[in-house]
Protein backbone atom coordinates (compact mmCIF):
# COMPACT_ATOMS: atom_id res chain seq x y z
CA UNK A 1 0.00 0.00 0.00
CA UNK A 2 1.52 3.35 -0.91
CA UNK A 3 1.28 6.10 1.24
CA UNK A 4 2.77 9.53 1.14
CA UNK A 5 2.81 12.15 3.79
CA UNK A 6 2.30 15.88 2.95
CA UNK A 7 2.51 19.23 4.38
CA UNK A 8 0.17 21.61 4.28
CA UNK A 9 -1.58 24.68 6.10
CA UNK A 10 0.99 24.28 8.51
CA UNK A 11 0.38 20.41 9.60
CA UNK A 12 1.43 17.37 8.39
CA UNK A 13 -0.79 14.84 7.15
CA UNK A 14 -0.33 10.90 6.09
CA UNK A 15 -1.57 10.30 2.96
CA UNK A 16 -2.94 7.09 0.64
CA UNK A 17 -4.56 6.80 -2.81
CA UNK A 18 -8.81 7.21 -2.49
CA UNK A 19 -8.52 8.30 0.96
CA UNK A 20 -10.76 11.16 2.62
CA UNK A 21 -8.67 13.62 4.73
CA UNK A 22 -10.35 17.17 6.29
CA UNK A 23 -7.04 19.59 5.73
CA UNK A 24 -7.08 23.45 6.76
CA UNK A 25 -8.74 25.87 4.17
CA UNK A 26 -6.25 26.73 1.48
CA UNK A 27 -6.20 30.44 0.33
CA UNK A 28 -7.89 31.47 -2.70
CA UNK A 29 -11.13 30.77 -4.64
CA UNK A 30 -11.64 27.27 -4.62
CA UNK A 31 -15.18 25.31 -5.05
CA UNK A 32 -16.60 21.53 -4.44
CA UNK A 33 -15.28 19.64 -7.46
CA UNK A 34 -11.83 21.86 -8.03
CA UNK A 35 -8.62 19.46 -8.66
CA UNK A 36 -5.69 20.56 -6.24
CA UNK A 37 -2.07 19.03 -6.19
CA UNK A 38 -0.03 19.51 -3.00
CA UNK A 39 4.11 19.88 -3.93
CA UNK A 40 5.28 19.80 -0.34
CA UNK A 41 5.57 16.16 -0.51
CA UNK A 42 7.79 15.10 2.83
CA UNK A 43 8.32 11.22 2.46
CA UNK A 44 6.98 8.63 0.18
CA UNK A 45 6.75 4.83 0.88
CA UNK A 46 5.62 2.26 -2.12
CA UNK A 47 5.65 -0.70 0.01
CA UNK A 48 9.64 -1.08 -0.83
CA UNK A 49 11.49 1.20 -1.33
CA UNK A 50 11.00 4.53 0.96
CA UNK A 51 11.78 8.31 -0.30
CA UNK A 52 12.23 10.76 2.06
CA UNK A 53 12.96 14.27 1.32
CA UNK A 54 15.50 17.22 2.82
CA UNK A 55 13.04 18.85 3.64
CA UNK A 56 10.77 17.90 0.29
CA UNK A 57 10.87 15.35 -2.33
CA UNK A 58 12.06 17.33 -5.55
CA UNK A 59 9.35 16.58 -8.63
CA UNK A 60 6.71 14.60 -6.37
CA UNK A 61 2.83 16.02 -6.39
CA UNK A 62 0.29 14.93 -4.73
CA UNK A 63 -3.21 15.18 -6.58
CA UNK A 64 -6.37 15.65 -4.68
CA UNK A 65 -10.13 16.35 -5.52
CA UNK A 66 -12.24 18.84 -3.08
CA UNK A 67 -15.34 16.84 -2.06
CA UNK A 68 -16.90 19.32 0.19
CA UNK A 69 -16.27 22.50 1.77
CA UNK A 70 -17.19 23.46 5.94
CA UNK A 71 -16.99 24.61 9.07
CA UNK A 72 -16.14 22.24 11.80
CA UNK A 73 -17.89 22.12 15.23
CA UNK A 74 -18.61 25.67 17.46
CA UNK A 75 -15.55 25.33 19.77
CA UNK A 76 -16.59 27.97 23.32
CA UNK A 77 -13.52 30.36 24.14
CA UNK A 78 -14.47 31.11 27.68
CA UNK A 79 -12.09 34.10 29.66
CA UNK A 80 -13.21 34.32 33.32
CA UNK A 81 -11.74 36.31 36.51
CA UNK A 82 -13.55 35.48 39.77
CA UNK A 83 -14.84 37.70 42.03
CA UNK A 84 -14.34 40.68 39.84
CA UNK A 85 -17.70 39.95 37.40
CA UNK A 86 -15.33 39.70 34.56
CA UNK A 87 -16.80 37.32 31.72
CA UNK A 88 -16.75 37.00 27.92
CA UNK A 89 -17.76 33.91 25.77
CA UNK A 90 -16.64 33.78 22.18
CA UNK A 91 -17.40 31.22 19.50
CA UNK A 92 -14.64 30.12 16.60
CA UNK A 93 -15.64 27.55 13.88
CA UNK A 94 -12.79 26.30 11.89
CA UNK A 95 -12.93 26.28 8.17
CA UNK A 96 -11.96 23.32 6.32
CA UNK A 97 -11.65 21.28 3.13
CA UNK A 98 -12.48 17.46 3.08
CA UNK A 99 -10.35 16.19 -0.07
CA UNK A 100 -9.91 12.75 -1.86
CA UNK A 101 -6.47 12.04 -2.55
CA UNK A 102 -6.44 10.79 -6.76
CA UNK A 103 -2.70 10.26 -7.29
CA UNK A 104 0.85 10.31 -5.11
CA UNK A 105 3.55 10.54 -7.95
Amino acid sequence: MEFAVIKTGGKQYKVSEGQLVSIEKIKGDFKAGDKVSFDKVLLVDDGKNTSIGTPYIDGAKVEAEIKEIGRAKKVLVMKYKQKSRYLKRNGHRQPFFRVKILAIK
